[in-house]
């Protein structure tokens, strides 16, 4: 198990253990909170940080490398890579979807991602304005980014941070995210009035978090 990380959170009101999705543990330690305290925090809770990091350790991954016939999560679905004919280059089908690549028999891994970044970039920031009209939230800037820990952020200022790899996901799932993070605009922590607001928006949230729970290995964490 990777070294538990202990991170203070002002706004935070007690201490929290959760595991990231690349299967770091994380203690949170609120405002008036102790490291001392913290570690104490962990041990007590020491059976549930372990039966979580082993269920963590057991979800299928993606594959490292890609080549034709790998399947990977595409727009929701485990989709296999195929040759495409056509065109003067190489191209492969990942679904309904076309990209171009400089060879066939290489890892189509780092070519296809930088693709799935480019529409990524276009769709999910298309989409925030359109959700950020429908809400009323007033977004300043939507970026796209290659996050590690987290599916999307929000600054007070108005800025959303979403990552790439919800175009990865079902369209319900990448619409949960956004709304989540326009939300904060309006209520800027976790309480019962975020959720509350959340639930006004997008109803299904539960089921768009459960999706990303099960599936988010196949995302690239």
């Amino acid at each position: 198990m990777p070294p538990i990380e202990f991170v203070r959170n002002l706004r935070a009101k007690h201490y929290r253990l959760t595991l990231r999705r690349d299967g770091t543990p994380v203690a949170t330690i609120p405002a008036r909170g102790t490291e001392k305290q913290a570690r104490a925090f962990v041990k007590e809770h020491s059976t549930w940080l372990r039966r979580e990091y082993a269920r963590h350790e057991k979800r299928p991954r993606m594959a490292a490398e890609w080549s034709l016939g790998t399947k990977i999560m595409w727009r929701g679905e485990m989709t296999e890579i195929k040759r495409a004919t056509g065109g003067e280059r190489p191209q492969v089908a990942v679904g309904a979807d076309v990209f171009r690549v400089a060879e066939l028999w290489q890892d189509l891994r780092p070519t296809l991602e930088g693709a799935f970044r480019s529409r990524a970039r276009i769709e999910l920031t298309a989409r925030t304005w359109e959700l950020a009209a429908e809400t009323g939230m007033d977004v300043k800037r939507v970026t796209i980014r290659n996050q590690r820990t987290r599916w999307g952020s929000c600054t007070e200022g108005g800025v959303i941070s979403l990552n790439w790899r919800l175009i990865l996901a079902p369209v319900s799932v990448s619409d949960y995210v956004i709304y989540h993070e326009l939300m904060h605009l309006r209520e800027m922590n976790h309480s019962r009035r975020f959720w509350r607001a959340v639930a006004e928006v997008c109803p299904d949230y539960q089921a768009a978090e459960t999706w990303l729970d099960e599936h988010g290995a196949f995302l690239g964490f």
